[in-house]
């Protein structure tokens, strides 16, 4: 009974001995779950790779003030471009016919796709079973079906007109040709034009707000590309140890890495980038570059940026003060929708999943 009670008090000894440590460990442990980013928030890398959009617009829009040349250029604010002779536009890139343009930009979805398609099939898999790439897969291309639904929606249809058009319209924008056939007695010609039509008519697409396409597809691109191809390849060599945190279904905030069946680094000492990876680097390095040409040379600084009051619908009397989001927010609605809510939202989590996990 003796030796019974010297054991115990030896236990109780080293357990109180050993307590400092304890107590350090929970501490550390506290502190890191204080530390924990927002799951609906970016964590601090992303809010960097997403800073870059706006700091490349404004950079864009201070030089085209500044510049000289560009200010001594002709604007056609109908086309939304500088003068395209080439005798007279400021830069090679002010051309609408430049050969990044025609060929990257113009088929720029395209790009990012195989950028895509390529990154996901050259992912190193290490150790992790056959049934879960495939599952990774599976749900890297809901989520690109997400992503591309969203620009066809605001690019090509929705349900008719694309949200650009319709954004178009609702501040009241026109097809200039459409409008002299409204005046000739034609009422049907107006309601029936979008800008393709209306340009392939021969007329120009005149008024209104028009929200900037190729910022909203150079951003959308370039942060699609940033998730799918950055998370997947910093978890895997463990180069960057910032963790994603995620609400569980018992509401719990929890770190994404509680959902993955393989651990971070599991890749440690390999390149963070092979081949698939290094080709989306390229494409997303190429779309900052053109993102900051338009920034210079296209478009007005609203409708590449964020919003702006419609007055022309205050003077035509309405009274409902309209604020038209464009490129970069529009782009960033989808970015959002599809790659932060899942953090919140277990149900959606389960069927988009995260990037990595």
């Amino acid at each position: 009974m003796a030796s019974v009670q010297r054991r115990a008090a030896s236990k109780t000894a080293s357990d109180l001995s050993g307590s400092p440590n304890n107590m350090a460990a929970s501490t550390s442990q506290a502190q890191a779950v204080s530390r924990r980013n927002p799951p609906y928030l970016p964590t601090p890398l992303e809010r960097i790779a997403l800073g870059i959009f706006p700091v490349i617009l404004v950079f864009g829009t201070i030089f085209s003030i500044v510049s000289p040349d560009i200010r001594a250029s002709p604007y056609d604010h109908v086309s939304q471009s500088h003068h395209q002779d080439p005798s007279i536009a400021p830069s090679y890139f002010a051309r609408k016919n430049n050969v990044f343009n025609v060929i990257f930009v113009k088929r720029g979805w395209g790009w990012v796709t195989f950028a895509f398609v390529f990154s996901l099939l050259m992912q190193p898999t290490g150790k992790t079973p056959p049934a879960v790439v495939l599952a990774r897969r599976i749900r890297a291309g809901v989520r690109w079906v997400a992503v591309t639904g969203w620009w066809f929606f605001v690019t090509q249809w929705f349900f008719g007109p694309p949200i650009i058009d319709r954004s178009f319209r609702w501040t009241g924008g026109k097809c200039e040709l459409a409008q002299r056939e409204v005046a000739m007695g034609d009422g049907t010609v107006k309601e029936m034009l979008t800008a393709v039509a209306c340009k392939a008519a021969g007329g120009k697409w005149k008024g209104g707000h028009d929200i900037s396409g190729h910022v909203f597809l150079l951003v959308l691109g370039t942060a699609f590309l940033m998730q799918e191809v950055g998370w997947p390849a910093l978890r895997f060599s463990g180069w960057h140890a910032e963790e994603r945190c995620v609400v569980m279904s018992d509401g719990a905030v929890k770190s994404a890495s509680a959902e993955s069946e393989t651990a971070v680094g599991e890749g440690s000492g390999e390149s963070a980038f092979n081949i698939g990876g290094k080709t989306a680097i390229g494409i997303i390095s190429l779309s900052l570059w053109m993102l900051l040409m338009t920034a210079i040379y296209f478009h007005t600084w609203f409708e590449k940026v964020s919003y702006k009051g419609a007055s022309r619908l205050m003077q035509q009397r309405k009274l409902i003060v309209v604020l038209q989001f464009t490129g970069l927010v529009t782009a960033t609605i989808g970015v959002y929708t599809i790659y932060y809510v899942p953090r919140f939202v277990p149900v959606l989590r389960g069927v988009v999943g995260l990037p990595g996990i």
